[in-house]
């Protein structure tokens, strides 16, 4: 069990600092995602200024929901795959994968942690460094009690769980299909709008909000960043960390029947 966890850390580490080598993109990134952050909060603050008792959060806490969503986009956007394994998939050269003794699914899964964290912490750190700074209730700001700070931490290590679970059920289904293109962008625009990346999820028909917060996609970034922001806690707080670890653990489950029975099925061709 040591060795073979020992094999998985290597993994881990041999592509979080392959990963970390690309600092021209993260840059690039940061640019993006700043001015993108920017013009959307400008957007809500529009909405606020036409109806001030329509809009369901503080401002302030918007805003640091709107950063921290830029600052943590390679870690919990769902279409953020690797194309190098769709392309071992179509290409047959997963056959050599499949000759090492580790476990295929845990190395794509080790594969797909290492390299969103490495992405996350090349623009995380400073983004919200520099919107720190920018004057209230544009800016970003720390969390109203440590609590907050620790269930943020937890959630957002069982949201980026969560995703790269979902993103192994795309690899898994890919090895079904001749080209993987419809099914990622099926999945990853349901996914952007059910997670609160386009719009927040407090600002969704209750009706709606209470059915889309039961889902998959609502305990991958929606959870964390409303807990930093103060919008759940509380009961609401234990029931959705519960919901997010029942989801983890059923797509992990799901994601290992799938690929196990497409391996089963699975015929290389050629020499």
């Amino acid at each position: 069990m040591g060795i073979i966890m020992k094999a998985y850390a290597s993994f881990f580490r041999m592509h979080f600092f392959k990963t970390l080598q690309y600092r021209t993109a993260a840059l690039a990134g940061i640019i993006t995602q700043f001015a993108w952050g920017a013009m959307e909060i400008m957007l809500f603050r529009a909405f606020l200024k036409a109806d001030p008792a329509a809009f369901p959060m503080e401002f302030s806490a918007l805003a640091s929901y709107i950063w921290l969503q830029q600052a943590f986009l390679a870690l919990f956007m769902i279409w953020f795959l690797e194309q190098d394994i769709f392309d071992s998939i179509a290409s047959g050269n997963v056959a050599y994968e499949l000759c090492r003794p580790q476990s295929i699914y845990d190395m794509w899964y080790t594969r797909s942690l290492a390299s969103r964290m490495a992405k996350a912490m090349l623009r995380a750190v400073p983004l919200l460094a520099v919107t720190f700074f920018l004057p209230k209730p544009y800016g970003f700001s720390l969390p109203d009690n440590l609590s907050s700070a620790i269930w943020f931490f937890v959630t957002c290590i069982l949201g980026v769980g969560v995703v790269a679970a979902i993103g192994m059920l795309i690899y898994g289904l890919t090895f079904y299909t001749i080209s993987p293109m419809g099914l990622r962008i099926m999945i990853a625009s349901a996914s952007e709008f059910l997670s609160g990346a386009v719009v927040p999820l407090p600002f969704l028909p209750d009706g709606v909000r209470k059915i889309v917060e039961i889902l998959p996609f609502a305990s991958i970034q929606d959870l964390p960043f409303r807990i930093y922001s103060g919008s759940i806690n509380g009961t609401e707080l234990y029931y959705r960390a519960a919901i997010q670890v029942f989801w983890l653990a059923a797509l992990i489950l799901a994601g290992r029947l799938l690929m196990k029975n497409a391996l089963k099925k699975l015929t290389i061709q050629g020499g």
